[in-house]
């Protein structure tokens, strides 16, 4: 593995920090301090003016654009784009002093310090500005989005002079005039802003999107003492520009809390505008707001944190990681808000348009089975709201039933690249897998029966109608892309067929097992959907016939027709610098050998490990880990849980940190344009699944936990059928047990183990 590590931050076990500000590193820094709590975001930017290069990035969840390109396109091509906007900038903040505006960019500074304290959930920002006019003073800016109020973040700004006094100007108010970086343009129209002045000053401006119409409206209240007030009300800005006089040693401070309102595209207009006039007649004022969502923030992440923290014994950097992993999950998606996605960026910038990916139910899925059950039910019913939309995507690619997007935000397919969006059908297998685990774990059959067989009847109308059977009745999928992207156009993709094969005989068990235990709602169900059960016939054929490519003797499973005779490409010998491959290399040179851009066969092991032999988990491992590149940011978790089952440590180890340290280290160079959500899900997995040994698949629930050679020890908490369990590992003994009166059963080492408050221990195998 040709990546290396570029080094920036402080390590902390319990925060992020950077000490000095480096320009060049400016916009990683903005992704690494970036905010969320699923309702909004925004990235990690400077409050006040900053002239340097910077993406001022405040987004909301479901609220994007659209465009279309301006030529022909063939039928299946979608001839769209949706993407995630930049919306009201709410931190919006000017500084003046004697005639000078603190612009980083420019100013003289000193004792620069940023620090996210991941037990609160609190963004702080220090520094010394000494001004042209030789004064100095201490800044400070505070901020945090509530996670309780999801439509409330916060600002607060305290300068303090220091040996000198006089009068500055700070201007504070909402913004939607900035340009989005893609499109090269503004996105919103707004309605005159509103500025009312009374204990506190309350700013309120209205912005609606220019094609999709949907709305912002942003708001805040902001308490300071100042002695001149000077009104700001421009297109597309609205602000109170305030005359402060410093004294001395003397702190001051500006508070500010915003409540910002969406309606989307599936909101009621009457609801929204409920919502507005009841922001905007609220009297409770600022600094009160302030203090009580701090303490409820802060009350919600001690409660996360004890229920979902891992602690790492002799290993900081990975402490650090890990943690901030967490954090960023549980920012990105909690079960706030019912029928939403998550994004390839989540709310940390607008890479991949700010679309959802199939990765949603193979990687984050886990995360949230384990630590959430309200956030994993709320993900797979976004794919039964946006259903319909599948089913119109099937039709336009000749197909029946339902066809999931590789891409989307609206549900809708906006990924206008033919080879991804019309040959990849892991969309669709991957709800049903998600649909399988969620059951699996949670027993939810009212679920199953109100959304999931729907769903699961339409994948398979589509699975029996996508693929075609061989001159020998062999049946398999034709032009496809698998998880791997760096194959296109392939025949029987050995990870499409096997999950093809699993989705089929799922629905066929479910409709089955519905029908025989609540007969009114499988009518129902196959009543709406006009189903015929002479489908099954079929599917049972198709399921019965699947091409899967496995030689007995090697016990490999072949990628896709003809992988093996793919010239080999040494991938190793890449420079670093060449590094996003996509940036530069040609297209067509990447797809002419066999290099793997991320886990395909390997990924459809670990998903269902329990059906495979170790000696062929062993041979697929050996094959296909040296042609991986890991350009994808989702590759080194796999490769790092399987390396850790089959005893490879230090190379578990290894892939473990890379996934870990994914963003904070900047592996891929492109940390810039935002987190990596799904990563970070799976570095969670490399814990809990790789070195913790779960596994969820088999019929029972199974650890087999292995130390890393550098660790004293470590520690994990699942969420398991309403019992936290903690698992606790040092380097002679695994100790378990339940964190309340309910007792639960595991398998740990191959032996069936009753858990309970007591405790369970045994010796590391």
């Amino acid at each position: 593995m040709a990546k290396v590590a570029d080094k920036y931050f402080k390590v902390d076990e319990w925060k992020v920090i950077e000490e000095g500000f480096n320009p060049e590193y400016g916009e990683v820094s903005e992704s690494i301090f970036s905010l969320a709590n699923e309702y909004l975001g925004v990235r990690g930017y400077f409050d006040e003016r900053y002239s340097g290069s910077k993406l001022i990035g405040s987004y909301f969840n479901g609220i994007y654009e659209m465009t279309k390109p301006e030529y022909n396109h063939y039928k299946g091509i979608a001839d769209f784009t949706e993407f995630m906007v930049n919306s009201v900038d709410w931190l919006y903040t000017r500084i003046e002093m004697d005639g000078e505006q603190l612009d980083l960019a420019t100013a003289d500074i000193e004792e620069f310090v940023r620090e996210l304290d991941m037990k609160t959930g609190i963004l702080k920002r220090t520094f010394v500005w000494n001004t042209k006019s030789g004064k100095k003073l201490a800044v400070k800016f505070e901020r945090f989005v509530s996670m309780t109020k999801v439509q409330r973040s916060t600002q607060k700004i305290t300068i303090k002079p220091i040996g000198c006094s006089g009068e500055i100007y700070i201007t504070s108010g909402l913004d939607f005039s900035q340009i989005h970086k893609n499109e090269n343009k503004n996105m919103w129209n707004c309605e005159p802003g509103i500025i009312e002045n009374g204990e506190d000053i309350f700013l309120g401006i209205n912005g609606t999107t220019i094609n999709t119409g949907l709305k912002v409206f942003g708001s805040c209240k902001i308490h300071a003492e100042y002695s001149g007030f000077e009104e700001i009300c421009e297109e597309k800005i609205v602000a109170a520009k305030l005359k402060v006089d410093l004294e001395d040693g003397k702190d001051y401070t500006l508070t500010k809390v915003t409540n910002n309102v969406t309606l989307k595209d599936d909101g009621d207009l009457g609801v929204y505008a409920k919502e507005v006039e009841t922001v905007k007649t609220e009297q409770e004022s600022a600094c009160a707001l302030y203090a009580k969502l701090e303490k409820d923030t802060i009350d919600w992440w001690t409660k996360v944190w004890e229920s979902s923290d891992i602690t790492i014994e002799n290993d900081p950097e990975n402490q650090q990681g890990i943690r901030f992993c967490i954090f960023q999950m549980y920012q990105t998606y909690h079960g706030a808000v019912e029928g939403t996605n998550i994004g390839a960026k989540g709310l940390t910038g607008e890479a991949y348009n700010g679309n959802a990916f199939w990765d949603t139910e193979t990687y984050c899925l886990p995360f949230f089975i384990f630590n959430n059950q309200e956030a994993s039910r709320n993900l797979l019913y976004f794919r039964y709201k946006t259903l319909d939309e599948a089913r119109k995507r099937a039709e336009v690619l000749d197909c029946k039933g339902a066809y999931y997007p590789i891409a989307t935000i609206s549900g809708k397919e906006c990924c206008n690249l033919w080879q991804h969006a019309s040959l990849q059908l892991q969309a669709s297998t991957a709800v049903a897998y998600g649909i399988w685990f969620y059951e699996k774990m949670f027993e939810d059959k009212e679920f199953i029966k109100k959304y999931g067989l729907e769903m699961l009847i339409e994948i398979s109308r589509m699975l029996a109608s996508r693929g075609d059977y061989d001159k020998e009745g062999r049946y398999g999928y034709y032009c496809v892309m698998g998880p791997d992207e760096f194959q296109m156009m392939v025949h029987n993709n050995c990870y499409t067929n096997y999950m093809g094969k699993f989705s089929l005989e799922y629905t066929i068990q479910k409709i089955n097992e519905i029908k025989s235990e609540d007969p009114e709602a499988y009518s129902k169900v196959i009543k709406k959907i006009n189903f015929d059960e002479a489908e099954m016939k079929e599917w049972e054929n198709i399921a019965k016939n699947m091409i899967i490519l496995y030689d007995d003797n090697t016990k490999l499973f072949e990628q896709h027709d003809g992988f093996f005779k793919l010239p080999h490409l040494d991938v190793d010998s890449i420079p670093v610098e060449d590094f996003p491959l996509y940036n530069n290399w040609s297209y067509d040179r990447i797809y002419r050998n066999d290099m793997i851009k991320q886990p395909d066969v390997l990924m459809f092991m670990l998903l269902f490990n329990s059906e495979f032999t170790e000696e062929q988990l062993k041979a697929n491992y050996e094959y296909y880990e040296p042609c991986c590149i890991h350009e994808s940011s989702l590759s080194p978790s796999v490769h790092s849980i399987l390396a850790s089952q089959l005893g490879r440590s230090e190379e578990a180890y290894n892939f473990f940190q890379f996934a870990t340290r994914m963003d904070l280290d900047n592996y891929n160079r492109n940390t810039n344009q935002g987190i990596h959500t799904t990563s970070i899900a799976a570095a969670w997995m490399n814990i809990v699944y790789g070195f913790g040994g779960l596994r969820s698949d088999g019929d029972k629930l199974c650890v087999a936990p292995s130390v890393p050679e550098s660790w004293g020890g470590y520690s994990f908490k699942i969420s398991y059928k309403g019992t936290v369990i903690e698992i606790k590992v040092d380097k002679e003994n695994v100790f378990i047990q339940t964190n309340g009166n309910e007792s639960v059963y595991l398998n740990v080492y191959g032996n069936d183990v009753e858990i309970d408050s007591n405790g369970y221990q045994c010796r590391v195998a």
